[in-house]
């Protein structure tokens, strides 16, 4: 019997350093996120619909943190330390610069 491969079986995480595993995944959560913002799952459907997000928010949390890592080791300086610095988003009050 032929096997079929599903978008991102729950019993089976694809590797979440997978660029495409992260893409995937986020496709599939912003489709469970719509699903249950418009309310009409029952209550079964919508916990199972739940529970999906989360593992998907999971994989995807961990792709980033794995990234994130990644990053790091590259943009290490002789010294050992990282040369990286925090992202100050636009229109912080961060910024002393005024």
């Amino acid at each position: 019997m032929a096997r079929t491969k599903a978008a991102l079986p729950p019993s089976a995480p694809p590797d979440a350093r997978s660029p495409f595993a992260f893409e995937s995944a986020m496709t599939e959560l912003e489709s469970v996120v719509t699903r249950l913002e418009q309310g009409d799952l029952p209550l079964d459907a919508a916990l199972k619909t739940f529970e999906r997000g989360i593992e998907l928010s999971r994989l995807c949390q961990s792709a980033l943190m794995d990234a994130e890592q990644t990053v790091e080791k590259l943009t290490l300086v002789p010294d050992g330390l990282s040369a990286t610095e925090p992202f100050a988003a636009a229109g912080s009050d961060d910024d002393d610069s005024e």
